[in-house]
């Protein structure tokens, strides 16, 4: 099966030249690499006008809007593999990856996506550990990631991760990111809605822990610091997830999601008991999530009924009813 690798990128030139490196030495080489960069990405431009890609069938796509969402969809529309494979620029696949991942679409014609696990390495340290359970989403609404942490067999999921996650070029034809995203940069969770469109179409999306790749997480250049607390960014987030799950969910699920998300909540998206727990630990920093997951719910079951919300978020660019 011919195999296309899409990697968007960002002002990260050095991340970018390992990744590249990594594709180039893969025991199963691609057929086609495309890489997405953003028309005032000055950095990457510099980068590449002096990168010698060898016998890469490298083809770069420029691209203007900001957001991942806008450079996969970009990257999407050029694709001639039967398989395209995505990855980061701030990631290594380990060389046996293409090889294992088209091994695992030729196994089973009904899979339509294949994901792995990604080694992640904060300031060099492996950030290490096993969890059995990946990439699920529970019927109440609570989203289960740990792809950097899987173990086991191959198994059936509902979401992968977009620094390691391959579909099958049929089964994605009529699908593309959902570009009512929130954020400038990252756009958490984009994953969540492609992947549970996929799967509400009856393709089979399967984690593999052996698909591996290195993560070396970068610096972003949005509102979204990683580790750090930024307003913008937690809401985007809490609205990009429940645009995924409110576009999947039956209206049963719904009313429950709904429900589940204002009175308990995760970590990441607090509900009124995850607030009190958290505030016993810290303090107004807990509170300040919970305002910032209340409107991030709000404005994503909002963007899901098209619906405009009186309320305006601090630094977006959406203008609230008058």
């Amino acid at each position: 099966m011919e195999n296309t690798v899409l990697i968007p990128t960002y002002r990260r030139p050095l991340d970018l030249s390992c990744c590249l490196l990594a594709i180039q030495a893969q025991t199963k080489p691609p057929t086609q690499v495309i890489l997405v960069v953003r028309d005032t990405d000055k950095e990457t431009w510099k980068f590449l006008s002096e990168f010698d890609p060898g016998t890469l069938p490298l083809e770069v796509v420029t691209v203007s809007a900001p957001g991942v969402v806008a450079a996969l969809n970009a990257g999407l529309a050029v694709v001639n593999g039967h398989i395209v494979s995505i990855t980061d620029d701030d990631a290594a696949p380990h060389p046996t990856w293409l090889a294992k991942i088209s091994d695992r679409f030729c196994h089973d014609s009904s899979i339509g996506a294949v994901g792995g696990r990604d080694w992640i390495y904060q300031h060099n340290q492996l950030e290490d550990g096993f969890r059995n359970t990946v990439g699920k989403v529970q019927w109440f609404g609570r989203v289960i990631g740990n792809h950097h942490l899987g173990i086991g067999k191959v198994r059936e999921v509902d979401v992968l991760k977009g620094v390691n996650m391959s579909f099958r070029s049929c089964a994605i034809s009529d699908l593309s990111f959902d570009q009512r995203m929130h954020g400038t940069g990252a756009q958490v969770h984009f994953e969540l809605a492609f992947c549970l469109a996929l799967k509400k179409l009856g393709w089979k999306l399967v984690y593999d822990p052996q698909i591996k790749v290195n993560h070396y997480p970068a610096k972003r250049f949005d509102e979204d610091k990683r580790q750090q607390f930024h307003q913008l960014a937690f809401i985007n987030a809490v609205h990009n997830e429940t645009l995924g799950l409110l576009e999947y969910f039956s209206p049963v699920q719904r009313l429950v999601f709904v429900i589940w998300a204002v009175l308990v909540g995760t970590r990441d998206a607090l509900g009124l008991v995850q607030w009190f727990r958290l505030l016993l630990i810290e303090g107004s920093l807990a509170t300040r999530k919970w305002l910032a997951s209340m409107e991030g719910r709000w404005w994503g079951w909002c963007t899901w009924k098209q619906w405009d919300s009186p309320y305006p978020i601090p630094g977006s660019t959406r203008t609230p009813i008058q």
